[in-house]
Parts: structure tokens; sequence; C-alpha cells
């Protein structure tokens, strides 16, 4: 299954930021796990300094800002073209 989290705070971008994987996910057709990470010892394991932070599938994509909808589109198919098949 897709796992997607939200590094940050709990700040006005951490929010837009979910708002925005949430979209993605819908228009990719993805199923995935959404967890929102608040703990800064978890944002230093991720190597994560900026926040909001996105990982898909524990392998960050994104930080310190809120990229558009197609951004996260894209970097969302990327991981899971990285992926091998489970098939």
């Amino acid at each position: 299954m897709l796992t997607v989290k939200i590094l940050g705070p709990g700040c006005s971008n951490c929010e837009r930021l979910k708002a925005t994987a949430v979209e993605a996910l819908q228009m990719l057709g993805a199923n995935a796990a959404i967890e929102y990470v608040t703990d800064p010892a978890e944002f230093r394991r991720y190597h994560v300094m900026m926040t909001p932070g996105l990982v898909v599938n524990e392998k960050v994509v994104c930080a310190g800002r809120v990229p558009p909808t197609n951004e996260v589109m894209t970097l969302i198919a990327n991981v899971l073209a990285e992926e091998p098949s489970r098939s």
C-alpha cells in the first residue's frame, strides 16, 4: 500500500500540503495511508530541516515548500515508477 507522510508542526503550510497530497492522490486514483508527523525528531530522521516535508513510501520527495497539485502528482508517480511491481 502507498504511504504518504506530511512532516511538519501543524502550520498552515503543512495543512495546505496535506490537502494538496489528498487532491493529487484522488486525481491519480491512488489509495494511500496518509500520516501527519509532528515530531521534530522524525523530521531529523528523514533529514528534513525545513517543513513541510512530503514523504512517499519512505522517500522524501519535497521539503520546505508547498508544491502545486500537478507537481505532487508527478512526485508520487515517480516514486511508484521506481518501485518494483508487486505482482
